[in-house]
């Protein structure tokens, strides 16, 4: 007994017209895929291509600059006036870049950018003699009200009412304290090194690594800032 032919479900003119229908949808959502593509992808291409010349300076040099902290030298040099790539380089050269195992010198020099506490608190601290460690509690120590007394360098620049030689904000801007007023707000970059550590290796090495970053300071701080 021959079997009947099924019908199609979609008749060969339904086919047409629904193919028809769908070749502009079909376009509509291309051309409009497309310009949105195109519409996000600039932005993210020169997001990457920022990082890939970061990448490239940062290959220059002999360790990263921490690009959190570049924001930090920065505020430092608008309050102070010392270079931003001034103050990265005494961060690499005494701490690099606050990467060693302990904060505190055989000397006892403290925190991330290696002050004595005499020098931080203030030499009219009537405990302070000889190399500067002093006998200061660690409650004076840290009291801008108690260092403004001695005429010490140590700075809150968080506002948070501690200076602190242990926090990388306070660190950093007291160091930019103490440069300025050594001789860089006039000029005098190797005085003020000298000031900050009696020796000539010191100074030369400071200077090595501020002129190393100062070519490329301006790139650096902008992509820093952009990522912030």
């Amino acid at each position: 007994m021959a079997t009947k032919k099924k019908k199609p479900m979609i008749s060969p003119n339904t086919k047409l017209f629904l193919i028809l229908l769908l070749i502009p949808i079909t376009l509509t959502i291309y051309i409009f895929a497309y310009f949105s593509w195109k519409e996000f992808r600039f932005p993210f291409s020169d997001f990457f291509a920022e990082k890939s010349v970061y990448q490239q300076i940062q290959e220059q040099f002999d360790m990263e600059i921490p690009i959190e902290y570049i924001p930090v030298y920065v505020e430092a040099e608008q309050k102070y006036g010392v270079p931003w790539t001034l103050l990265a380089a005494h961060h690499r050269v005494e701490t690099r870049f606050s990467t060693m195992k302990s904060l505190v010198s055989p000397v006892g020099a403290e925190g991330h950018m290696q002050f004595m506490p005499c020098t931080f608190v203030g030499w009219k601290h009537p405990s302070c003699k000889g190399l500067g460690q002093g006998e200061i509690s660690e409650k004076e120590k840290t009291n801008p009200a108690v260092i403004q007394k001695y005429g010490g360098y140590g700075v809150d620049a968080n506002g948070d009412g501690i200076a602190d030689p242990f926090d990388i904000e306070d660190a950093v801007h007291s160091a930019a304290k103490f440069l300025a007023r050594a001789g860089v707000k006039d000029g005098q970059f190797k005085k003020a090194i000298f000031q900050y550590n009696h020796s000539d290796k010191y100074v030369e090495d400071i200077l090595y690594y501020y002129n190393q970053y100062k070519d490329y300071g301006e790139q650096l701080k902008e992509i820093a800032l952009q990522t912030k």
